[in-house]
């Protein structure tokens, strides 16, 4: 359902949920992904609001999950990394190590001889995931369109997942709505009121995934057609909303 015109959210409620998405969200985007540093006051605030709501906070990203505990050190929390590829449904677990997915290591190789074609082109293969950014080089971002969809006819069980001067080869099977609902079907999440904050196209999963388990979306940004539910303008009042939830 695309919500008209998205409200301001409400004050987190203990009752709540919380599922977070991290870059566009609670970070801003860097030329580089590894270049992102989270705000140590950020960081609290979460901690804080994790402890308030007895645990069920999780960070749902694109990021795998070696990378948000590195983001988040030492903050440790239940997450699901590569759009729900990558699933830890607490904080002191830790899930199987998945071995590289066999299609990503041919399509790898071809990704680097299209990037050295289009100098400022990054290829990020992250284990079960490749990612394809623009940023650096935004005159080949339809160059980098074509190319990805070139290629999904040769990988079945693999998808596109597009985002903010990226798009992504993942896994069909997963995506940041099935992360939310797995998460719901185990304590501490179970019997919450899901709501999920994400500013992507990668984050509608996620908005749809609450309103369907009775809660809702956050949109941080600005994009027609979301079926997030509220809106906050950008990082800024996002964490604004965080210190508020915090306090």
């Amino acid at each position: 359902m695309v919500i008209a015109s998205p409200s301001p959210p409400p004050a987190l409620d203990p009752a709540c949920a919380l599922f977070l998405d991290v870059d566009g969200t609670l970070v801003g985007f860097a030329a580089q992904p590894e270049d992102v540093r989270l705000s140590p006051q950020v960081r609290d605030w979460i901690a804080r609001i994790g402890q308030r709501l007895d645990g069920a906070l999780a960070l749902v990203s694109g990021r795998p999950l070696a990378q948000l505990d590195q983001l988040f050190a030492p903050l440790r929390l239940p997450a699901a990394g590569l759009h729900g590829t990558q699933l830890r449904r607490s904080a002191d677990e830790t899930p199987q190590a998945a071995e590289t997915a066999r299609w990503l290591h041919e399509l790898h190789l071809q990704a680097m001889r299209f990037a050295h074609a289009h100098p400022g082109v990054r290829v990020e293969a992250k284990g079960q995931a490749l990612a394809l950014h623009w940023r650096n080089a935004p005159a080949a971002a339809q160059a980098v369109i074509a190319f990805a969809h070139k290629q999904l006819p040769l990988l079945p069980g693999v998808r596109l997942q597009p985002g903010n001067h990226v798009v992504e080869l993942v896994s069909a099977s997963h995506d940041k709505g099935t992360a939310v609902t797995a998460l719901m079907g185990t304590a501490p999440f179970a019997g919450r009121v899901p709501v999920f904050v994400g500013d992507d196209l990668t984050d509608e999963d996620g908005f749809a995934a609450a309103a369907r388990l009775g809660g809702y979306g956050i949109l941080v940004g600005a994009r027609a057609g979301s079926q997030a539910r509220h809106a906050l303008p950008d990082i800024a009042a996002m964490h604004d909303w965080l210190r508020v939830g915090a306090a």
